[in-house]
């Protein structure tokens, strides 16, 4: 019923997944000046909402607010950042959400989280990562700092199995995130590849993927 975009690279905005929608009544809420890439692919204007950081707007019982990410935008080297990125907060009665999408890690972490949390659970960019963009994608280290800065309760790890952008094995993400979150008590969501995750309080993250390295 509602889609929300963090920003328009391929890798998180893609034209046949968008085009699925057409004749649907689902909602979508972007960053800025990303609605012009779904209009143009078949879904009413009125069906689109765009905001800015730390504007909101509300769904049903859920307040969602564009928060601010350290990346940039752009389907080509002809419109590079003529849209913007975001990072979003979702809250309902019952609990706090953050999905990062994809940054860099700076101050607006910390900024969120007082602003915004403390968060039931945070989904964070936690793969993909190369020395080559030390500004536009999170380490390791720097993706558990970004949980603590937000002050959430359970750590999610995203972006790290569904496109290879860089060069680091398959499971180094999780590898890294996992034995940073045993030594530190974090309490991560690691499901498998499509499995739902029921998170009652006593879920355990498995370690699914190790013996497969």
């Amino acid at each position: 019923d509602l889609v929300l975009i963090t920003h328009d690279h391929y890798d998180h905005l893609d034209m046949s997944t968008i085009k699925a929608f057409q004749n649907t009544t689902t909602r979508f809420i972007t960053p800025l000046g990303v609605a012009a890439h779904l209009t143009r692919w078949g879904i009413a204007r009125e069906r689109i909402q765009e905001l800015d950081w730390w504007q909101d707007t509300t769904f049903s019982d859920l307040k969602i607010t564009a928060t601010p990410a350290q990346h940039f935008s752009g389907r080509s080297f002809k419109n590079q950042s003529q849209s913007l990125w975001c990072s979003w907060v979702i809250q309902s009665p019952q609990g706090r959400v953050f999905f990062s999408g994809d940054s860099g890690y700076d101050t607006h972490f910390k900024a969120i989280g007082e602003a915004l949390g403390p968060f039931d659970l945070a989904f964070i960019e936690s793969g993909q990562y190369s020395v080559l963009w030390p500004a536009v994608h999170l380490h390791p280290a720097q993706s558990i700092q970004a949980f603590q800065d937000l002050n959430a309760r359970r750590y999610f790890p995203i972006h790290w199995g569904m496109f290879r952008l860089s060069t680091h094995a398959w499971y180094e993400p999780l590898e890294n995130i996992s034995d940073a979150a045993q030594r530190l008590n974090i309490p991560l969501v690691t499901p498998r590849m499509g499995e739902t995750a029921v998170l009652s309080p006593d879920y355990q993250a498995e370690f699914w993927w190790k013996p497969l390295i």
